[in-house]
């Protein structure tokens, strides 16, 4: 079963992306283009996955989640 889940890329100071997973705590990748970036968070998205089933825990529901933006006078 295909399932997607929503990521935040951030450019990094020297170059290249960080990329988290907000449903999937300490889910976290780089790569020095967007696309590799991208590419490395599926592979440890596909590697947290294994863990919980391999744990017995159940994996988070992107459903659940709801989505903000907050703005703020600064």
């Amino acid at each position: 079963m295909n399932r997607s889940f929503k990521v935040i890329l951030e450019p990094n100071e020297m170059g290249g992306y960080t990329v988290t997973v907000p449903l999937l705590p300490g889910c976290i990748s780089e790569g020095d283009t967007r696309e590799e970036a991208l590419a490395n968070i599926k592979e440890a998205i596909e590697l947290y996955l294994e863990s919980l089933e391999e744990d017995g825990q159940p994996i988070p529901s992107e459903a659940a989640v709801q989505e903000a933006v907050v703005e703020v006078g600064v």
